[in-house]
């Protein structure tokens, strides 16, 4: 498996403990998508999911299986996930180096 997606310890952490909380089993992948939206025109989608689509692209980073969609992995490839917490923390974030342009929120990009 290629890395599409990335992801750092500090995301595999939470997403561990995501699988754990909703005792999902190891036929459950993270789902990692772009839909239209946002203020930059693009917003990226975070879920779990163990239903494989026609088109899915699959990679694997730290033990952690990840899926994107076939449209979504011409946005995301090289993309990394980070999770922030604490204080400022705003939860999963995405590094997208394809990105052009990003919101102040840092959940909507355009290319």
């Amino acid at each position: 498996m290629n890395e599409l997606v990335t992801i750092t310890d500090k995301a595999k952490e939470r997403i561990d403990k995501i699988m754990q909380e909703e005792n999902y089993d190891n036929s459950y992948f993270v789902r990692v998508a772009v839909e239209s939206g946002g203020c930059s025109g693009l917003s990226y989608k975070l879920s779990f999911d163990n239903e494989e689509k026609k088109g899915d692209q699959f990679c694997e980073d730290k033990g952690i299986k990840i899926c994107l969609d076939i449209k979504s992995y011409l946005y995301l490839a090289g993309t990394e996930l980070d999770y922030s917490d604490g204080l400022t923390g705003k939860g999963f974030e995405f590094h997208n180096p394809n990105a052009s342009r990003t919101c102040a929120c840092g959940e909507s990009f355009s290319v």
